[in-house]
Parts: structure tokens; sequence; C-alpha cells
């Protein structure tokens, strides 16, 4: 069995060995030897494929970002009643924060020490703000409580999905797959733990 070449590395492998780097060290604890070491390439071959470390941060959290827009994007998200819009955004949600789990950790680790993460954190906060938009717009229909303020219940809606970072693994045998957990948040969130009276 012959051993693949070093100079195999693409683009996309070389951003998946950066991500999960990033999130073991920290962005700033980071170093391109670092990246070279568990790359298994030379500097000079990152090189080759990007301008540095910063540019891996910009592709690994626009993957993220990207991702989470093109929810707003999707018919579901669009069409209905608006609560029924703001279950499809939180749902879609959790499902691609689970299926992008290393880019999203990524992006919800930001601290805004570099002009990337800057600028990630104010696409988060726009798409926060879309979301705000959407609960105002459901209280006002009159299916949801009205005396919540929107921007308070996007902070603590997310604070829920954003926690799936800390616990979920995706690992067959844990109890918990996707549709699972995405289900679980939304009814969670807009139906609460109270049992039906009725």
């Amino acid at each position: 069995m012959t051993t693949p070449r070093r100079d195999t590395y693409t683009p996309e492998t070389l951003l998946g060995v950066a991500v999960q780097i990033f999130n073991e060290r920290g962005y700033d604890g980071t170093s391109m030897e670092h990246l070279s070491k568990a790359a298994g390439i030379s500097k000079s071959s990152i090189y080759h494929h990007v301008s540095g470390k910063e540019e891996l941060l910009r592709r690994a959290v626009s993957r993220a970002l990207d991702a989470l827009f093109a929810i707003l994007d999707e018919p579901g998200a669009q069409r209905g009643r608006t609560i029924e819009q703001v279950e499809h955004v939180t749902r879609r949600t959790v499902e691609v924060l689970m299926a992008e789990l290393p880019y999203v950790t990524l992006l919800l680790r930001v601290r805004g020490n570099t002009q990337t993460e800057r600028w990630a954190m104010e696409r988060r906060r726009e798409f926060d703000h879309r979301v705000a938009d959407l609960l105002k717009a459901a209280a006002a229909d009159g299916d949801l409580r009205a005396d919540v303020d929107p921007k308070l219940a996007t902070r603590l809606l997310f604070g829920m999905v954003n926690s799936l970072v800390e616990w979920y693994r995706p690992h067959p045998g844990t109890g918990h797959d996707e549709n699972q957990v995405a289900e679980a948040v939304v009814r969670l969130a807009f139906d609460g733990l109270r049992a039906d009276a009725s």
C-alpha cells in the first residue's frame, strides 16, 4: 500500500484540518507551523493554496454563515404564517449547526480580534436581527406572546441552539439523531415543557 503524496492536499481538505486545529487551539493560539504539522505538509505548500491563516479563517466562517443565510431564502422561511417561518428557520438552523458542526463551532468562538472575526460577528448579528424581525412579526400576528422582547427572545432561542456545539457529537448510537434534536428544540422553544393541561 502506498502512502498518498503530501502535495495531494486540496484547499478543501486543508480547510478541514485548519478548522480542527483552530477549534482545538483557538485561532490566536494557532500558528502556520501548527497547521503545517497537522496537515503533514510544508508551510510553503499551505501558501500555495491560501495567503495565510486569516484566509483559512475567512473561508471557514463563510461556509458556516453562507449555510445559515441560505436558510432565510428557503421556501419554508418565506411562505405561510410567520410563526411557521420562524419554526422552519429554527429547525433548519439546528440542522445546519449539526451538519457543519466544526465550522459553526469556529464561527461561535470568534472574538473580534481580527478584521475577519469582526466581519463574521457583524454577519452573525445581521442573521439574529432577521430572526428577531420574524419573531416580532409572529407576535404581531398573535401567534407568539407579545410580552417578551423579540431581541431577548432571539438571544434566548439561539443560546439554546448554539449550546449544541458544546455537547452534540454526530456519532451513531448516541441516542440523538439530527431530526430528533431539531424537532425537540422547536417544540421546547415554541410549545414549552409544560404538559398540556387538557
